[in-house]
């Protein structure tokens, strides 16, 4: 798998901003007005289950923004329901049963969240319209970190785990706390003595990079690049399967490390979600994936396509819970 680095990264609360300004794209919490049926999707809310510049956040304001330019839909309202690693919202979707209007933004951290928040909605209440993208993490530094090759992390990290703590922006279950989970097992630390913390977002955990308040991260690709380009960050290793497109960073498994792993984002409606609806939320994904500004997205923003929708969507979605469950429970931390 290719992963492409962002041509143009910008920070996330940017880009929502953009999102909001450019678009109408509204960060307020209200309804949207009803849905019509035929033309130009209308009235269309996405929940975003955390908070605004997440990665999600992004996502979501990003392809709103790209299907209204495309003339695919019009006013769509962007609103956050944060909490409990994207629980709170998975819950307030599942709450919104029969309706039409609303669809959520999710990944593969609101998967590890329903386990280890112990939730009682899950995404198989949901119903599934589309697999968006997929990002790489990657193993960051500071400046300056007496760790610069992985072997020299690994090395202390082995020797005292507990001194060695590790950040990122999921709660536990989320890929960022996945990886250094994940990571930890292959190269013979105990995933239950990782010093693991947990960041707001990825700008709270930028800051805590940056200010040494942690030894290394395991964060997204994209939310690093940047800094990286600076000099202000070094990454280690990245996750995925091949070297990044114009990162300076090995692969794990090129240091001998046998470990892959990527993120993804897609797009659930409530349970109840009509047929009809169903198959317009899949035919406008569809039709915003084939747009030029997606493409432009996806290029700018370093994310790589694994487009799928609905049935498809829904057998991956359930194999990523039988990969998670069965991840956590092994790593004892579920």
């Amino acid at each position: 798998m290719r992963v492409r680095t962002p041509l143009k990264v910008v920070a996330a609360a940017t880009v929502a901003g953009l999102a909001l300004s450019a678009c109408g794209v509204s960060g307020d919490d209200e309804p949207g007005s009803s849905s019509s049926s035929s033309g130009p999707v209308k009235g269309l809310r996405i929940l975003v289950p955390n908070s605004p510049g997440s990665g999600y956040d992004v996502t979501a304001r990003l392809a709103a923004k790209d299907m209204q330019e495309a003339k695919l839909a019009e006013s769509i309202e962007v609103f956050n329901s944060a909490g409990a690693g994207g629980t709170v919202g998975l819950q307030r979707l599942v709450n919104e049963k029969g309706n039409d209007d609303i669809l959520m933004q999710m990944g593969l951290g609101v998967v590890g969240a329903v386990y280890t928040n112990k939730s009682k909605a899950t995404l198989n209440d949901t119903v599934p319209i589309a697999k968006l993208i997929e990002e790489s993490e990657a193993i960051v530094v500071p400046k300056g970190s007496p760790y610069d090759t992985l072997d020299k992390l690994v090395a202390a990290w082995k020797a005292d785990p507990g001194k060695v703590p590790v950040g990122g922006a999921s709660n536990p279950g989320g890929p960022d706390h996945l990886t250094p989970m994940l990571l930890a097992k292959a190269v013979g630390v105990t995933p239950k003595d990782v010093n693991y913390v947990a960041y707001d977002g990825g700008g709270e955990l930028l800051t805590g990079v940056l200010g040494k308040k942690v030894a290394f991260a395991a964060t997204g690709i994209g939310e690093v690049a940047e800094q990286a380009k600076n000099g202000d960050v070094k990454i280690l290793a990245v996750t995925s399967a091949e070297p990044v497109e114009g990162v300076d960073a090995p692969t794990l498994k090129s240091l001998g490390v046998d470990l892959e792993f990527t993120n993804w984002r897609g797009i659930v409606g409530p349970p109840g979600l009509s047929d009809a609806k169903k198959k317009e939320y899949v035919d406008l994904y569809t039709a915003m994936h084939g747009t030029e500004q997606w493409k432009k997205t996806l290029a700018d923003q370093g994310w790589t396509d694994s487009f799928q929708t609905g049935d498809e969507f829904g057998g991956f979605l359930k194999s990523e819970n039988d990969r998670v469950a069965g991840i956590l429970k092994e790593l004892g931390l579920a």
